[in-house]
């Protein structure tokens, strides 16, 4: 049995912390887009794990799989990994030949594209982790994959055809200064060392083989999706997405599973009881100001990655259908219900007003999104509580207000919530259903 976890609004919704809570019973988690600018925190005990490429599903002790959809920077890889260590795990994580890798000057690239669009409408507000001109190489056939470090020969080969058009670029359009990033030799010796040490670990499989023999052997697996479906490089708000399809259909590609395999599991959404966002773009629900602040402040809106403050805003109704749709969410996970506590009234954005029409979907373009007004719906607030006691009680427990919330969302989006985050830890949770069961 499969259940894909995807985020159902623009990143950051907390599925690291709904893959750990729903990943108890799974065996192997999958990771099947994106790379290390997705982060993820993890609360264990008294112990916070900070990942941002590694599955989360490894603080639990689970097999994790890199999938070929993922793009992978082996010194992020590591480096996790060692850390992981060092806190007194033993993760077992293994990495898809088929995944292509980041590259120092990808990286580079990255950093000097977004600043050249720094000053038009068009900068997407990048990690500046090279994830973009990662994918631009995987879509151009010109990419080096985790299998070309296992071959020193082909990694030379594949190095001295790229590398040149590289520092071109670098240099002659965006007028930059080439250094160890672009240096052949440099990064044959370097990338090599990686590929001698993923040989000596046994991490290199065909993913897509080996997640079949997995689950043939009667193995859970979970697949996980890095940031959320208003990001999607084909459902979001582009040009302000990320390079690669978060959504739930490309769990099956990105893994090397078949639509059939992961279209019988389960899907789970991922929702934040507010919205939140790092990056540039229109956001209609965005807020400001001191209620801006308070929720910044109350839910660490600041991203893993980079550390930069995220928007908020109010729940946007329209993109949760949106997501809803794209995705076939058969479960919700509403997180950070308690960062709203306190309130007198909370809002949420019930549709959109557009040129006289009222809207309930999110428009196909950027432009037309920009130009929608939301349509309030306001709400009682609910008194901030020993959030650790209601979860140990469970949903009933919940202030009423509260629930009528969630009500209100169940009801919009046809679709039950299998879990409820009411903070950071896996204690100060409600797990209503679990799909695994």
């Amino acid at each position: 049995m499969t259940v894909t976890i995807v985020g159902a609004q623009l990143g950051d919704e907390g599925k690291g912390r709904v893959v750990d809570l729903l990943g108890e019973r799974a065996d192997v988690v999958v990771r099947y887009q994106g790379g290390d600018n997705a982060g993820h925190t993890v609360v264990d005990g008294d112990e916070e794990y900070k990942l941002s490429l590694v599955p989360s599903g490894a603080v639990r002790g689970k097999i994790g799989v890199l999938g070929n959809g993922v793009v992978i920077n082996p010194r992020t890889f590591f480096d996790e990994v060692d850390q992981l260590r060092e806190q007194g795990l033993d993760p077992d994580v293994r990495l898809a030949k088929r995944a292509h890798v980041i590259m120092p000057y990808h990286r580079a690239i990255d950093g000097i594209e977004e600043s050249a669009k720094s000053d038009s409408d068009l900068a997407a507000g990048t990690t500046g982790r090279g994830i973009g001109p990662t994918y631009e190489d995987k879509a151009g056939r010109r990419g080096i994959r985790v299998g070309d470090l296992l071959d020193p020969a082909v990694l030379r080969d594949r190095l001295e055809y790229v590398v040149p058009q590289k520092r071109a670029l670098y240099e002659e359009v965006y007028g930059g200064e080439a250094d160890e990033a672009f240096d052949v030799a440099a990064l044959y010796e370097e990338y090599k060392s990686f590929g001698d040490r993923i040989r000596s670990e046994g991490l290199a499989v065909n993913a897509g083989e080996f997640l079949d023999e997995r689950i043939q052997a009667g193995d859970q697996v979970m697949l996980e999706g890095a940031q959320g479906t208003s990001l999607d490089i084909d459902h979001g708000i582009y040009p302000y997405v990320t390079s690669s399809n978060p959504t739930a259909g490309y769990a099956a590609t990105g893994s090397g599973l078949g639509v059939t395999t992961v279209g019988q599991g389960d899907v789970i959404g991922v929702v934040k009881a507010y919205l939140s966002r790092v990056g540039t773009g229109p956001l209609p629900t965005e807020l400001d100001g001191d209620l801006a602040e308070y929720i910044r402040d109350e839910g660490g809106e600041y991203g893993t990655v980079t550390g930069r403050p995220r928007r908020v805003g109010y729940l946007d109704m329209p993109m949760l259908r949106t997501a809803t749709r794209a995705n076939g969410f058969t479960g919700l996970a509403i997180n950070h219900l308690d960062v709203l506590a306190g309130l007198e009234e909370v809002k949420v954005g019930h549709a959109y007003e557009h040129e006289g029409e009222t809207r309930y979907t999110m428009p196909a373009t950027t432009e037309r999104w920009g130009e929608c007004d939301p349509v309030y719906r306001t709400f009682d607030g609910w008194p901030d509580v020993d959030w650790n006691a209601v979860a140990a009680e469970g949903y009933e427990a919940l202030p009423t207000a509260a629930q009528e919330y969630v009500s209100y969302i169940e009801s919009e989006l046809g679709v039950p919530t299998v879990t409820l985050g009411l903070g950071p830890a896996r204690e100060t949770a409600i797990v209503r259903e679990n799909p695994f069961a």
